[in-house]
C-alpha cells in the first residue's frame, strides 16, 4: 500500500446548504455533472461532501453515529486488483474488513476496513479519477 489518503469524505445534514458553505469559501467544485455529492479539488487531496445517511449505509456503520464519526477516508488504487490486495494487506496489519470489495453504483470497485482506533477507509479504484506518478488524485472538471 502506498502512503497516500486520496480522498476524504464528509457525511453532510444537508448537501446543498454544505456545498454552498464551501463555494462561499471560494472553493471551486469539480466534477460538477455528479449528482448527489460534491467533490473539491485540494491540491493533491479531494474533499467530497455527501450525504451523511448514506455515507454511513455505504461504509456498513449504523447511521446513528454508534461507531461512525461521518467521516471516510479513502485510498485510491491503481487497478481493480489493487483493491482486494490493500483490504488483504490492512486485514493482515489487524484492520477489520466492514464492507468487502464490491462494484460500485458510480462505476468503480471498492471496499472499507476499519482501522486500529475505528476510522473507516474506503479502498477504491475508480476509473474516472486518474493518479499521477506520485499517487495524486486528479479530479474531472
Amino acid at each position: 500500500m502506498e502512503q497516500r489518503i486520496s480522498l476524504i469524505t464528509l457525511g453532510v445534514n444537508d448537501l446543498a446548504k454544505s456545498t454552498a458553505f464551501f463555494e462561499r469559501l471560494g472553493w471551486r467544485r469539480s466534477v460538477k455533472q455528479a449528482q448527489g455529492v460534491s467533490f473539491f479539488q485540494c491540491g493533491c487531496v479531494a474533499i467530497s461532501l455527501y450525504p451523511r445517511l448514506k455515507l454511513a449505509a455505504d461504509a456498513g456503520a449504523p447511521p446513528d453515529g454508534r461507531g461512525f464519526s461521518g467521516v471516510t477516508l479513502a485510498y485510491n488504487t491503481r487497478s481493480k486488483q489493487d483493491v482486494d490486495a490493500v483490504l488483504a494487506e490492512a486485514t493482515s496489519a489487524g484492520a477489520t474488513i466492514v464492507k468487502p470489495a464490491q462494484e460500485a453504483f458510480w462505476g468503480g470497485y471498492s471496499g472499507y476496513f476499519r482501522d486500529l482506533d475505528g476510522h473507516f477507509w474506503e479502498v477504491a479504484w475508480n476509473p474516472g479519477f486518474p493518479l499521477d506518478d506520485a499517487g495524486a488524485v486528479t479530479l474531472p472538471e
